[in-house]
């Protein structure tokens, strides 16, 4: 009953995607009002409609109803609830289901923010996102049906998830804060369709697509994020990111989103680089689209690619239509657009070409990626020959372009609208670079490499402009009104609340620059044979074996080795590294134990243990700064978070920013 039920609810929304599309789009041609409201209803049902599915597909597997074929190849009776809930994005065609609801959900959120905007750009926007739409629930009812009952006799237990998703709570909200991220990028996609469309581009669209892949960006941002987090968390090997394909295809459109939110600062600000503008909205939907082939297509060897699958070719196919759509969209009507651009005539000093450079290394860095990522594929693909391009390739071009973009970071808010003399922009720019000099000296006495001087260096650019710029606005409130700091800054961050919620953006990444620096540069590592009883020196630790011991749950057998820190006065804590056994699983599955602090994470992993327990070889790391790194990053997503609700009468950046237009207030504008 559940699969005729749950294919009935996909063949709905596909329906309803299919008439909803074409009334878009006819009633943006036409400028027709019928047609409109005939768009606004089918997105409201292909909305409902994937979220129901998705709820109902949640029950089966709740209720353990193996006659569903997804079910039994996921689900498992032993298997603890918050494990069968994640279940969904487990495999294949529950993913590919989830990725319907995401969008689903986001089409129904949009459907009402464009109630009170120009009705031909909401019609082909709506008309945009249901052909998105129509293609993931062709997916879902066709080749990826996770609804298919279960062929030959029904089992009475399944093998349960991967164990790999098994092994850590943070697999509950990564994966779907990284589906909010990547399927809601289409959004933006749709909005700078529509634009190209008509032919126009008003400012209050133009907000409404910045506010969208905002919130895109924020929540791709936590996804990468807790991804990284899990990694550390899960897999043993002492890092958070390897650059792995699957790493890469998260991180392309962050890139490309990053650009945009930057360039469309420019473009509402200065009246310029639209066109450039809505390429990158529209190329980091592409690349979403591309990260979802790379990690659900099977093309890649990946701990993020949980099945084989046959959507591949089907999926490459709709990303080359949404490609060939896009380039004809942008050659065709970019001239329209463009026609009212307001001329280019910034100097080189000034916060134009800081934004316009800034956008060139983040798009430069998303091209690096992207050959790396694609080299060994197209490289097989002609030759037949496998080859591999790893950490090396990625550190050597990626680590110039960041240290670029953190010394702009600080260059381009330091800098006026307009061109400036190169004297005043001396006299904006001194004391950072007193900073980043101080920066730098601070990690040659740490005896750093040179690229890690180099981040150091531009964090402390970075981070004296920010901090400036988060106070000056309050220090003028302070010294005009007498009111106190702490009281004059919650003033004005509630009336600019873009502005300085682009500023913690700023400091986040800042943060983790330097967690990145220092962990990657401080980190040590070696294997410790131990014997029960056996105490031993690490790095000012002092650790005891403790002994072995079994764990048994019903999805697992856990071997767990106990290790005590000690100090001068006794135990200052215990770490257990495990190594776990699943009945689906030949190789067991190592969970190490870390102790976190501020200033450094002690790491160990469980490498090997002897058949009777009385002896083992862990593996231990003492990682600086690691702690910073989770904070950074969570400081960004509530800085893009605070951006997202401007409130209240802006307020002048400083008293030596540009003159500001009646109706655009620069300090309301986000940083970031």
């Amino acid at each position: 009953m559940i699969s005729l039920i749950g294919r009935t609810l996909v063949l709905a929304a596909l329906g309803a995607c299919a008439v909803g599309a074409v009334s878009g789009f006819v009633g943006g041609a036409r400028r027709d009002a019928d047609a409109l409201r005939i768009t606004r209803f089918m997105a409201n049902a292909f909305g409902a409609l994937m979220v129901a599915a998705t709820l109902l597909m949640e029950w089966a597997l709740v209720t353990h109803d193996f006659s569903v074929s997804y079910v039994a190849a996921v689900g498992s009776l032993s298997t603890p609830l918050h494990i069968t809930l994640v279940s969904l994005w487990s495999s294949l065609n529950g993913s590919i289901l989830f990725w319907g609801c995401v969008l689903g959900g986001g089409t129904l959120a949009f459907t009402r923010h464009v109630k009170e905007h120009d009705p031909q750009h909401a019609s082909y926007a709506l008309g945009s996102l249901l052909s998105v739409g129509l293609f993931f629930a062709f997916l879902v009812a066709g080749i990826a049906n996770p609804f298919a009952p279960t062929e030959g006799l029904i089992p009475t237990d399944g093998p349960g998830p991967n164990p790999l998703l098994q092994n850590h709570l943070l697999m509950i909200i990564h994966p779907p804060s990284l589906y909010l991220g990547y399927v809601l990028m289409a959004v933006p996609y749709a909005m700078a369709a529509a634009a190209l469309l008509a032919g126009r581009l008003e400012a209050t669209w133009m907000r409404l697509l910045r506010r969208w892949m905002l919130f895109a960006w924020a929540f791709l941002s936590l996804g990468i994020l807790l991804g990284g987090w899990w990694s550390y968390e899960v897999l043993g090997w002492g890092g958070y990111w390897a650059w792995d394909p699957v790493e890469n295809a998260s991180f392309m459109p962050w890139l490309t989103a990053t650009a945009f939110l930057h360039s469309a600062m420019v473009m509402e600000r200065q009246g310029q680089l639209k066109g450039w503008t809505l390429t990158l909205a529209m190329s980091t939907f592409l690349l979403t689209l591309l990260g979802t082939f790379m990690t659900r297509s099977g093309v890649f060897n990946s701990v993020h690619s949980f099945t084989q699958s046959s959507i591949g070719p089907v999926f490459l196919g709709f990303i080359a239509l949404v490609l060939i759509a896009s380039v004809v969209l942008l050659a065709a009507r970019l001239d329209a657009l463009t026609a009212n651009d307001k001329a280019t005539e910034d100097g080189v000093v000034s916060r134009e070409s800081a934004f316009l450079l800034n956008n060139l290394l983040f798009v430069a860095f998303t091209f690096t990626v992207l050959l790396g990522t694609l080299f060994p594929l197209i490289k097989e693909a002609l030759t037949e020959e496998r080859i591999s391009v790893g950490e090396p390739y990625f550190n050597r071009m990626s680590l110039p372009v960041c240290v670029g973009i953190l010394f702009l970071m600080g260059v381009g808010p330091s800098l006026p609208w307009g061109n400036t003399s190169g004297a005043r922009a001396w006299s904006r720019l001194r004391l950072p670079l007193r900073a980043a000099a101080a920066g730098a000296v601070l990690g040659a006495v740490l005896q750093a490499g040179p690229w890690a001087i180099a981040t150091f260096a531009g964090a402390a650019f970075a981070l004296v402009v920010t901090v400036h710029e988060l106070l000056e606005p309050a220090q003028a409130r302070v010294s005009s009104l007498g009111e106190s700091l702490p009281k004059a800054f919650l003033a004005y961050a509630a009336r600019a609340r873009q502005r300085v919620g682009g500023y913690i953006v700023h400091l986040g990444v800042i943060i983790c620059a330097v967690s990145i620096a220092a962990s990657s540069t401080f980190k040590v590592q070696r294997d410790l044979p131990l014997a029960v009883g056996q105490e031993v020196a690490f790095e000012g630790y002092r650790l005891r074996f403790e002994g072995m011991r079994t764990e048994t749950e019903p999805h697992r057998t856990a071997q767990v080795a106990t290790v005590a820190i000690l100090g001068p006065s006794g135990t200052l804590g215990v770490l257990e590294p495990k190594m776990n056994h699943y009945k689906q699983m030949r190789e067991p599955i190592g969970t190490p134990a870390v102790r976190s602090g501020l200033k450094e994470d002690l790491y160990l992993s469980l490498v090997r243990v002897s058949a009777d327990g009385a002896t083992a070889s862990v593996r231990a790391m003492v990682e600086p700064m690691v702690a910073w790194l989770w904070f950074g990053g969570l400081v960004m997503f509530g800085g893009a978070l605070f951006s997202l609700w401007p409130r209240g009468r802006a307020v002048v950046a400083s008293p030596s920013a540009a003159p500001v237009d009646a109706t655009v207030d620069a300090a309301a504008r986000p940083a970031k």
